[in-house]
């Protein structure tokens, strides 16, 4: 008979999400496992010499002051930064269709920076390298969840069988999905959503710019999707002619936009940008992909949770996506931790919906914010562009509004 092998818990979903929490998780006492079907086993010194180059990987995030402290924590940030990492401090706003605009400055709140570009590859990696090198989480990669089943064992305690496609067994008080949009654990746990389609794909890609960035993060709203430019660097390098940038935009402009070749391309992109930087002297190879919305109506079950975006998936258009992961796993990995402090059932319940009060609230405000900025910046109307515009300009123009915002969006 095929032996069953037993945790505590078991994490699916080897992404950003999935390895930060195994590694928050990996000195709370509990037998831990993480399930990755892609095993992210490469060195960090294996990327050293890509890093002097200037091809960098598509998918970034932008991360905030609030998620490089929680990386810092984890005792990754310095890894990390000794790779590829762009601090951002200031960002420009503005309104294809009017006058509006607005300038955040990491001046005006007295700090260094507002956040930082990242490659999700990197973060991936060097995430990987520190759970490895803990020796306390038991990686099954590469490995994949094949099917899953609650059960009642021989103590009466509900408990979860995994099933992985190396025919291994495995047995858990509490499955954690991790394991992105089209989370299995969500489908197959049962868990509602509510979900749109926001009739938009993100075209991603890498591009040089004449002008240098000037660390900044640009985005101009058009009616047919916003456009971010966000600053890229190399390290040891004070070159600022790199960007990465998503242009959200209506299904057949997508399509339009992909046939081109690179110097029609650019001649494109150039003029949706208004040639705030000058010219694109380069384009990289080009990504897009649809844009959806969802959210979970619950994050957990007994035994079960469900983490980043297993749980909501948001526009990225403001770049919170990854943050609202990582603020996901600062508040599972605390309130698993103080139950098995108190010897209560971490797997509850009781204990999980803890962690449900805690983020579902902040994420479904978050996903609101997101899809009003969408269809206000999205309208044709002229009362919108009106408002908008003035909108903007009066949030310009005032310090106080300025900082809020700034904070807030920063995880202050």
């Amino acid at each position: 008979m095929n032996t069953i092998i037993q945790h505590d818990v078991v994490i699916v979903g080897g992404g950003m999400v999935g390895l930060s929490l195994a590694l928050a998780l990996s000195k709370s006492g509990l037998v831990i496992a993480l399930i990755d079907p892609q095993g992210k086993s490469h060195p960090v010194q294996a990327f050293q010499s890509r890093m002097q180059g200037t091809e960098f990987d598509a998918r970034v995030s932008a991360l905030t002051p609030a998620s490089q402290q929680f990386l810092a924590t984890l005792g990754v940030w310095e890894s990390l930064s000794q790779l590829r990492v762009c601090a951002y401090t200031d960002m420009r706003v503005w309104d294809a269709d009017g006058s509006g605009a607005i300038h955040f400055s990491a001046d005006e709140i007295h700090v260094d920076c507002l956040g930082y570009i990242v490659e999700n590859s990197l973060v991936s990696v060097v995430l990987a390298q520190a759970l490895a090198g803990t020796g306390s989480v038991t990686l099954y990669q590469p490995d994949a969840l094949l099917s899953f089943t609650r059960l009642t064992d021989a103590k009466g305690q509900l408990v979860t069988q995994i099933t992985l496609a190396s025919g291994q067994t495995l047995q858990s008080k509490l499955l954690i999905g991790a394991d992105g949009a089209n989370s299995r654990i969500r489908t197959e746990g049962g868990f509602a959503t509510r979900e749109w389609d926001y009739g938009q794909q993100a075209l991603v890609t890498t591009v040089k710019t004449e002008l240098p960035h000037q660390f900044t993060a640009w985005q101009r709203f058009m009616t047919t999707g916003p456009l971010a430019f966000l600053p890229l660097l190399q390290p040891g390098s004070t070159s600022q002619h790199y960007c990465s940038i998503v242009w959200s935009c209506i299904p057949e402009l997508a399509t339009e936009l992909m046939a081109l070749d690179d110097k029609a391309f650019a001649v494109r992109l150039e003029r949706a940008f208004e040639a705030r930087l000058g010219r694109i002297e380069a384009v990289a190879a080009r990504h897009a992909f649809p844009l959806c919305q969802h959210h979970a109506t619950n994050y957990v079950q007994a035994g079960i949770a469900l983490v980043g975006d297993a749980a909501h998936v948001i526009h990225p258009l403001a770049g919170q996506g990854v943050n609202l992961g990582f603020a996901d796993v600062m508040a599972l990995a605390e309130i698993i931790q103080a139950a098995v402090a108190r010897g209560e059932d971490f797997a509850s319940l009781q204990v999980l919906s803890r962690y449900q009060r805690s983020r579902q609230s902040h994420n479904l405000g978050m996903m609101v914010v997101m899809e009003g900025f969408k269809r206000t910046f999205g309208s044709d109307n002229l009362a919108l562009r009106w408002l908008r515009n003035t909108g903007l300009k009066i949030a310009d123009q005032s310090a106080f509004l300025k900082q809020g915002l700034m904070k807030r969006a920063m995880g202050l």
